[in-house]
């Protein structure tokens, strides 16, 4: 219980490291200049395109002649913009995360071990293409288990235990070995993993249930469309925001711990006769 708030009280304060802001702040940047570069090459043929959809669409063609006669004629002419920002945001925000998480975690393990564990010999356990077939295969068996779960989202209770609970598995599967992937080997990752995986899979879960946050920001986009362009950003700076605190939380429990077994180990232990 001490190593578990321990390292949630000090992935906290790092979270106000510069490094770890800066951090944050680049999926913003990457997002902009993709959306910049996207916007100035393709922005006015895909415009026209849709636009011209909605035109030839007996639905949207009714839907306009109900908007002129409401007085929001204004919207029709905005509908192609916002069509396309609607269907393009999801995409970039998933390319740009992707990226970010692929940079962030092992920046932010580095920083962690180079602060706080100077002296953690670094065994170098899992190479980068294990680590990828480890995370890519935790994420199938997620889906699955998501997949299979679904029919018993109409339980009221489980919606609300289920889904969480399944990414919970995923976060600390995939935070866990990436955090312990430089320093630890094999045997030692294997051996935490099994006397820690209660307080890891809590560690999931609740991340897991911080991570929503995001998407209550996300949802509001889609309700108040004017406010959109700003909440969408806002959503994608919070979501890195707390990638990067549970990144800082599992490394400094998985730092820990391996820094405890091998003190442990090192020391002699008497037995009694």
């Amino acid at each position: 219980m001490s190593l578990f708030l321990d390292s949630f009280w000090r992935a906290v304060a790092y979270c106000l490291h510069p490094r770890v802001i800066g951090l944050s702040l680049l999926p913003l940047v990457l997002m902009v200049a993709i959306a910049g570069g996207l916007g100035y090459l393709f922005w006015d043929g895909a415009v026209n395109t849709v636009f011209l959809w909605l035109e030839s669409s007996t639905l949207m063609a009714t839907i306009g002649h109900w908007l002129q006669d409401m007085g929001m004629g204004g919207l029709r002419t905005a509908l192609a913009p916002l069509l396309i920002i609607f269907a393009i945001t999801p995409l970039l925000v998933v390319l740009v995360l992707f990226f970010v998480a692929l940079l962030m975690t092992p920046a932010i393990v580095r920083l962690v071990g180079r602060r706080r564990f100077p002296g953690l010999e670094q065994k170098h356990g899992a190479s980068f293409v294990r680590g990828a077939f480890w995370s890519l295969g935790s994420m199938l068996l997620a889906l699955i288990a998501l997949v299979v779960s679904v029919p018993l989202w109409a339980i009221p209770p489980l919606i609300l235990v289920l889904p969480p609970l399944i990414w919970g598995w995923l976060t600390y599967r995939v935070m866990t070995f990436d955090a312990l992937a430089d320093h630890a080997s094999g045997d030692e990752r294997r051996l935490i993993f099994k006397q820690h995986r209660g307080w890891l899979l809590l560690m999931g879960i609740a991340t897991g249930y911080l991570g929503a946050a995001p998407s209550i920001v996300w949802a509001s986009g889609w309700l108040f469309a004017a406010m959109f362009p700003l909440l969408i950003p806002l959503a994608i700076w919070i979501y890195t925001l707390v990638f990067a605190f549970s990144s800082l939380w599992f490394a400094h429990y998985g730092l820990a711990a391996l820094a405890q077994m091998r003190s442990a180990a090192a020391t002699p232990v008497s037995i009694a006769p």
